[in-house]
């Protein structure tokens, strides 16, 4: 291939550095990272000063970078289990050499630092601490029972608490609203593990399904479901208003309800699109706080 079509090799090189880094959830994460920033976090900042605010576009810089790193070391470590898991995205990634990948995740990961600490020393330090865990949860933690889940929603939301943390804006509703995800992105790692239990069973990885049985991770994503849609009222009853916000959690409550009808009717088929559908609800809400913030600033 290389040398009948050196384009289209290098095309297939470029395509496996994007699988590789997760090019769109990296895009989709940056988005999510500007709309709660402004529209959620930020309840004092002009449009004006948000914009020339140069730590809060260099913290999600940094972030942003540490996470398309992270999902270059995962793959690494993933390797040989998405070779079972993932052959197609496996052969496109075979385009290119794993040292390459692993150069990458340094080259990322120094920039990442590289703007941290011309920024201040501790926010240095908060992505020195990020990427140090991004990289043990690859390479030890994701074998872990319980520790692994717990892990991998931790370091979802590590960068969304950093920029909460800088405007230290703390208040009930945003407990309850960073409960309601952690509790979506955990059902949607739990379930990814029950599709993927075969692989994971050959390469050592001890998840809820392995170790509790798909009938007890059944009940267990059932009674989270539930807890979430309770979770879901305590946020519309911590609202003010009647607003976008209020709408999206109302529905949320629903949907985590609803839910359930697919998961008790276990195929696998079904638990892959339950999985999907709590992903595009997770944007649907980014996309309804967007709604909301613009409702209420401008």
């Amino acid at each position: 291939m290389n040398r009948r079509s050196p384009f289209l090799y290098r095309i297939s090189q470029f395509i496996s550095v994007l699988l590789g880094a997760r090019f769109f959830v990296v895009v989709f994460y940056t988005f999510a990272l500007y709309v709660s920033t402004f529209f959620l976090f930020n309840q004092e900042e002009s449009l004006h000063r948000f914009v020339f605010d140069i730590k809060v576009h260099g913290i999600i810089l940094c972030s942003v970078l540490s996470v398309a790193s992270g999902g270059l070391i995962n793959q690494f470590y993933d390797l040989e289990k998405d070779k079972i898991q993932k052959p197609f995205r496996s052969q496109l990634q075979s385009f290119l050499k794993q040292k390459y990948f692993l150069y990458l995740y340094v080259f990322l990961n120094a920039v990442s630092l590289g703007v941290a600490g011309i920024l201040s020393y501790r926010i240095f330090i908060f992505f020195l601490v990020y990427q140090f865990f991004i990289w043990f949860y690859s390479h030890k933690l994701s074998k872990i029972f319980i520790v692994n889940n717990l892990t991998y929603v931790s370091l979802t939301l590590y960068p969304f608490f950093g920029l909460l943390v800088y405007y230290q804006h703390f208040s009930l509703k945003l407990f309850w609203m960073a409960t309601f995800l952690f509790l979506i992105l955990w059902m949607v790692d739990v379930m990814k593990d029950i599709l993927t239990m075969r692989p994971d069973r050959i390469f050592g990885y001890n998840t809820v399904p392995l170790k509790l049985g798909i009938r007890n991770s059944i009940i267990l994503l059932s009674a989270v479901l539930l807890l979430n849609a309770g979770v879901a009222d305590k946020i519309v009853a911590s609202l003010p208003f009647f607003n976008y916000l209020v709408v999206y959690f109302s529905l949320s409550a629903l949907v985590m309800i609803a839910s359930l009808i697919p998961l008790w009717h276990f195929r696998i088929q079904r638990i892959f699109w339950l999985m999907n559908l709590l992903r595009l609800w997770i944007f649907v809400g980014v996309i309804f706080m967007l709604m909301n913030g613009i409702f209420e600033k401008f």
